[in-house]
């Protein structure tokens, strides 16, 4: 599990947190360890650290001595012979006067996606949490396309719903709380707006539409003047309280506010 403080549930059925689960020594997941599912692909993990743990496993699974942090690779060097193959690459570090020139075999392009595309309401410290890192400036696209690339499908930006001023993930709302998504006027534009994904076969018909669909019909509710959009915590809160004890029902709710400011 690499570390990863994954919710799990004991033999009573009693669901835990991720550092609740570590300090109760319930069994890892290979050893049998029940992980709380948040959808049918999706565990539950007290994720604001995630990262920061996998890039410790990462490193010590690698060498601290084939590795080298704090470099921005800035440009992929094409083979002389074959145009077509990458030879190396390019980048800076952001600490020293220095420059780096990589001769590679074979290289790997994971540099993450493009932040600040929207200049976001959180600003100073705020605005370059790990959610949301403002140094994925679009490398991945940018290199690959100087570099000869065939940008397949990479013209399609997708820009997910968030909460208005926080920028924090919505999966845990949506997935384990079960919570609503509705227009101004209370009306739950996924039911309302159904026959839309129909244009969209066969993920329109999914047991659960893709997120850009969903944005799409969110966005359709916008558009005409019904927003703005409101995720009815309330309810899912309520609905909860039904099956849950006051004190889970609290533990619950601390989690899910917690896990939406910690990615501000």
């Amino acid at each position: 599990e690499w570390g990863l403080p994954i919710w799990k549930t004991d033999d009573d059925g009693v669901r835990h947190d991720g550092a609740e689960a570590q300090k109760e020594g319930l069994p890892l997941l290979k050893d049998g360890g029940k992980p709380v599912r948040s959808g049918k692909w999706q565990i539950m993990i007290n994720g604001e650290s995630y990262k920061w743990i996998v890039a410790e496993a990462a490193k010590k699974a690698l060498g601290l001595d084939r590795i080298q942090e704090r470099v921005f690779i800035v440009k992929l060097v094409n083979d002389k012979n074959d145009p077509s193959r990458i030879a190396g690459a390019v980048g800076f570090s952001v600490r020293e006067n220095r420059i780096y020139v990589y001769k590679a075999k074979a290289v790997m392009l994971a540099a993450g996606g493009c932040v600040n595309l929207f200049r976001p309401r959180s600003v100073g410290e705020g605005s370059g949490r790990a959610w949301y890192p403002v140094w994925n400036a679009g490398s991945t696209y940018a290199m690959a396309a100087e570099a000869g690339a065939e940008m397949t499908m990479m013209e399609n930006r997708f820009v997910p719903a968030r909460f208005k001023d926080g920028y924090g993930p919505v999966g845990a709302w949506f997935l384990l709380f079960k919570a609503k998504a509705t227009n101004a006027y209370g009306e739950d534009y996924m039911v309302k707006n159904k026959s839309m994904l129909d244009d969209y076969p066969p993920y329109g018909q999914a047991a659960v539409p893709a997120s850009c669909l969903r944005n799409h019909l969110m966005l359709k509710e916008m558009k005409e003047g019904r927003g703005p959009i409101y995720m009815d915590t309330v309810a899912a809160l309520g609905k909860l309280a039904e099956t849950l004890t006051p004190k889970e029902v609290k533990h619950l709710e601390a989690e899910a506010w917690e896990d939406f400011l910690d990615m501000c």
